[in-house]
């Protein structure tokens, strides 16, 4: 239109100008008139293309995820700015018509020519400065594994967005990209949305009440003693009997024995702590984990987890019986639609290590995108937690003794007097964990596991009095966890304290007699022994007071210089180990150990320690300290460092 009046007014000129030469001046006007409209066509045109290309770029997206969008909960409006001048001006409001011309045309001419194109362009008007967003938000969806897997790693390192943009991606993205981003180290918080809203209790109603119903609602035939006994407990005693005890001491489960403890809660918490562990029992059997999802456990913990934030014990087993649960594929949507990923996601950055490795186990088994291995309870991934670029060549696997678990028994020396400020502060010179700080820096190519099992010195102190574990059920019960981790797929390492060594060799030789656990003979590459009694120990000897003299637990019994099961252990494994190729390395202690305020004992002996195989190195430190390291470049650390290194030498290097 514009156009056209300019030639109008061009002509008007021409007519009315003096008359010059006839001829000239035709001639003259025409190239004018030509060299006008050219450069006005060309200007117009190259305007267009650009604005086609802006507007193709900016809405190159998936409409199907738009769509979900507008199903969400969780509304969150772009800023804008107040000033009308700014958002309504001449040139926002031209630009916004020629989108919509344009679009309709695009629209139009996929529709004659089927354009794969038209749903991107037909529905959804995008700003330039989202483009980005959007352009992940669609790759992350996209049916190429290694594509998924690369945008979950850009949007991990997003760190200049806005906080709504964040939210888009939080509420748009699949469960498989949420859990990717909380197991990604550095993925912000904002990424993953609160727990949607909790129920409301019912009236008259506690979570201790409701704990219990969860708990009575689970079936209660076929289960072991263990189970029969923790549940029992939980459901017999009340708030009421439990705060009528005086002096701080009661019997449980009304049935006479004398296992006590001090009081040193609430009661109503005390009951709910008791019911926490009868259904961390029960989440270790699948179709329970389905009894504790449909009768509403999944929202309970959720609660119990936000209202026991100041007790880690309690909120270390509501995360145990989430890690439980996540074994279940078909529990995963559950699991996230009730907000446990964010939850985890922000329990992974804690610094304390154990709240950190039970989340890290509990994401690891919700991730079926990069992980094939299922972690069970008891086994703990130190390293590495996060998803990681670096590939994996070998595992190092930790297995604590008597009294022991699978965090503190590798703490640094002296750590009970330190801080966590410490901690924060330089982690080569203090750690509450070693083969997680010292071990994972030092070989980031190794994968580190802990592993945890309940022992006990006394059956007065057993957790489950019923529980009568040898060390044959033991070590078969671990075997199985640690094949399920995937344990024997690569070179293994063992390091263990104490009755550790024992299960270690039990397991060794149990997997020897089994076709299908062939593997982890044949990729063990190497044994550490700390302290470890081949031949027995005094410790059934001894004790703090008379009731561990007359009720020693099994594991104590089995531990006496005079068991045959010890003796023929050690027979055995020397026969299969004479023709094995794996190094083994020996410390033992050579100062007593204190036990109690009364009792001095040297635990494990010089001549108990001697496998016969490998070196034997004795140590100037007590049973309990022989696997902490007093500092990183203490001789007990850089040793065994120099022993995984060397044992893994072709491995490292491959």
């Amino acid at each position: 239109m514009s156009l056209a009046a300019y030639c109008v007014i061009c002509c008007r000129r021409i007519r009315t100008s003096t008359p010059p030469p006839k001829r000239d001046t035709y001639w003259r006007d025409i190239r004018n008139i030509i060299k006008l409209t050219g450069s006005l066509i060309l200007g117009g045109s190259l305007f267009l293309t650009y604005e086609v290309l802006a507007l193709k770029k900016s809405l190159t997206l998936d409409t199907e995820v738009v769509e979900t969008e507008k199903m969400k909960s969780y509304i969150y409006v772009h800023t804008v700015s107040l000033n009308k001048r700014e958002n309504y001006g001449f040139a926002y409001q031209a630009r916004k018509e020629l989108h919509k011309a344009v679009r309709k045309l695009l629209t139009t001419s996929a529709k004659i020519l089927r354009n794969p194109f038209a749903d991107t362009f037909s529905t959804v008007d995008v700003e330039d400065h989202e483009c980005a967003v959007w352009l992940l938000l669609r790759k992350s969806r996209s049916q190429d594994r290694a594509e998924r897997l690369e945008a979950v790693r850009e949007l991990a390192e997003a760190h200049h967005w806005h906080d709504y943009q964040y939210r888009i991606i939080a509420q748009a993205c699949d469960p498989r990209i949420l859990i990717g981003l909380a197991r990604s180290k550095e993925s912000d918080l904002r990424f993953f949305l609160p727990p949607p809203p909790l129920p409301s209790l019912k009236e008259d109603s506690s979570t201790e009440e409701e704990l219990r119903q969860l708990l009575a609602s689970l079936p209660q035939t076929q289960l072991d003693e263990c189970i029969q006994y923790f549940t029992s407990l939980a459901l017999s005693e009340s708030s009421q009997s439990l705060a009528a005890q005086k002096g701080g001491l009661w019997c449980f489960g009304g049935n006479g024995l004398p296992y006590a403890e001090s009081f040193g809660e609430v009661p109503s918490a005390t009951v709910e702590m008791f019911c926490l562990e009868a259904i961390v029992k029960h989440s270790e059997i699948s179709t329970h984990c389905d009894k504790i999802e449909a009768n509403g456990g999944l929202q309970l913990l959720q609660r119990m987890y936000q209202l026991h934030k100041d007790c880690p014990k309690m909120q270390r087993n509501i995360m145990r019986i989430i890690g439980n649960m996540a074994l279940n594929e078909h529990l995963h949507s559950p699991i996230v639609r009730s907000g446990w990923v964010s939850v985890m996601a922000e329990a992974m950055k804690s610094h304390h290590i154990m709240e950190a490795s039970h989340a890290a186990r509990t994401l690891a088994n919700l991730d079926r995108e990069t992980v094939s291995e299922k972690y069970q309870d008891g086994v703990y991934v130190l390293h590495p937690q996060y998803r990681t670029s670096q590939p994996i060549k070998a595992d190092v696997l930790f297995i604590h003794g008597l009294m022991g678990a699978a965090f503190k028994t590798w703490r640094q020396q002296d750590s009970e007097q330190a801080g966590i400020e410490k901690t924060l502060e330089d982690e080569d010179r203090y750690t509450t964990c070693w083969p997680k700080t010292w071990l994972a820096a030092d070989c980031p190519a190794l994968r580190i596991i802990s592993v945890e099992y309940d022992t006990s010195l006394s059956d007065w102190r057993a957790r489950c009095p019923m529980e009568r574990k040898s060390i044959a059920f033991r070590s078969n019960e671990l075997l199985t966890k640690l094949r399920a981790a995937g344990v024997g797929d690569r070179p293994v390492i063992w390091i263990s304290h104490s009755m550790g060594g024992l299960l270690v060799k039990k397991m060794l030789l149990e997997a020897s007699k089994k076709p299908e656990m062939s593997t982890v003979i044949n990729n063990t590459r190497g044994i550490i022994f700390y302290s470890v009694p081949h031949h027995g120990s005094h410790l059934a000897e001894y004790s703090v007071n008379i009731r561990y003299l007359l009720f020693p637990s099994l594991e104590v019994k089995e531990l006496s210089k005079d068991s045959p099961a010890l003796k023929t252990l050690q027979d055995d494994f020397l026969e299969f180990a004479k023709d094995k190729n794996f190094q083994v390395l020996n410390f033992v202690e050579t100062l007593p150990t204190y036990i109690g305020s009364m009792i001095k004992l040297h635990v494990v002996p010089v001549e108990s320690a001697d496998l016969g195989i490998g070196d034997l190195i004795p140590v100037d430190v007590n049973h309990l300290n022989i696997c902490k390291p007093k500092q990183k470049d203490a001789f007990l650390y850089q040793r065994t460092l120099q022993f995984i290194r060397e044992a893994l030498a072709k491995d490292l290097e491959n």
